[in-house]
């Protein structure tokens, strides 16, 4: 089941990656941090992955657990800004809060069966 859910939010990963580069709008990217994942492709790419997994995970979750979730990432969103225009900082936060969502979604799956 595991493998079922990765290749799901791979090809979500990719039809969201063909209708813009990252999880916003780059022409409208106002932040240094923003203009950083836009001008870098391993970042853009963690941008859109994670933003993906976000996405799908608040959808899967109860309320109550779909309030944390969110009230997480807003502070991620603030601890990510720090980072400013560095590449090595971004990226770390980004595998970061991946693993995070990684985690919720293995609670999941031992909730399961499916």
């Amino acid at each position: 089941m595991n493998f079922l859910l990765k290749g799901f939010v791979i090809a979500s990963c990719l039809m969201v990656m063909e209708s813009h580069a990252a999880s916003f709008n780059c022409n409208k990217a106002e932040t240094v941090t923003e203009k950083a994942i836009c001008q870098h492709t391993s970042l853009n790419d963690a941008d859109v992955k994670m933003s993906t997994t976000y996405n799908i995970l608040r959808r899967l979750v109860p309320m109550g657990t779909r309030s944390v979730i969110q009230r997480d990432h807003v502070k991620w969103l603030q601890f990510r800004n720090r980072c400013r225009e560095s590449v090595s900082c971004l990226s770390q936060v980004y595998t970061m809060r991946q693993q995070e969502l990684d985690l919720h979604f293995e609670r999941i799956y031992r909730l399961g069966p499916y």
